[in-house]
């Protein structure tokens, strides 16, 4: 596969329409499935421990409770994107992203570890997805009441960490 098109309105619930149009501002979408780990780590790769446990706001994560978000997210997301393209129409649900981030201890964890998990994963989805053609994009499925499409889910995965990235950048690094 050398390109993934832009998915339409019909793909993807109205909630998901901002990471997808988050992902498609970023241009080729194979690409920056690659990128997106390295600038993740470049941006807090220079984090000590105490800096990655920095929270904005008491009830929000820190920094290292949102690289885990994006992780499981990522797992969430390709495992639904796996089921819709092999075509299982089985439905599947949705999940509580409080209750993983809390039972997980993210912070107990090495900052490094984080970004090496998330960049292993995402290597591992941007393989598996460059091996999808054209009919296996166009799967739909449902997730709870909401059609998704193969497609759509590549273009979430994207959108979703450009998102937390953007955070990051602009709600947790001015303040560490």
């Amino acid at each position: 596969m050398n390109s993934i098109s832009q998915p339409n309105a019909r793909e993807y619930p109205a909630y998901a329409a901002q990471y997808v149009q988050r992902a498609a501002t970023r241009g080729d979408i194979l690409q920056s499935l690659a990128l997106q780990p390295d600038e993740l780590r470049s941006a807090l790769e220079k984090l000590s421990d105490a800096q990655a446990r920095f929270k904005p706001a008491p009830n929000e994560w820190s920094v290292k409770e949102v690289v885990l978000h994006i992780t499981d997210v990522e797992r969430v997301y390709s495992y639904r994107l796996l089921r819709i393209s092999r075509k299982d129409q089985t439905p599947l649900i949705g999940f509580e992203q409080d209750n993983y981030i809390r039972e997980a201890k993210a912070d107990e964890t090495a900052l490094s570890d984080l970004l090496d998990e998330f960049a292993f994963l995402r290597r591992a989805n941007a393989l598996a997805i460059r091996r999808l053609d054209a009919e296996a994009l166009d799967a739909v499925g449902f997730v709870g009441e909401n059609s998704v499409s193969a497609r759509a889910l590549v273009y979430l995965l994207v959108g979703h960490a450009e998102h937390h990235l953007n955070s990051l950048r602009e709600s947790y690094l001015p303040f560490v």
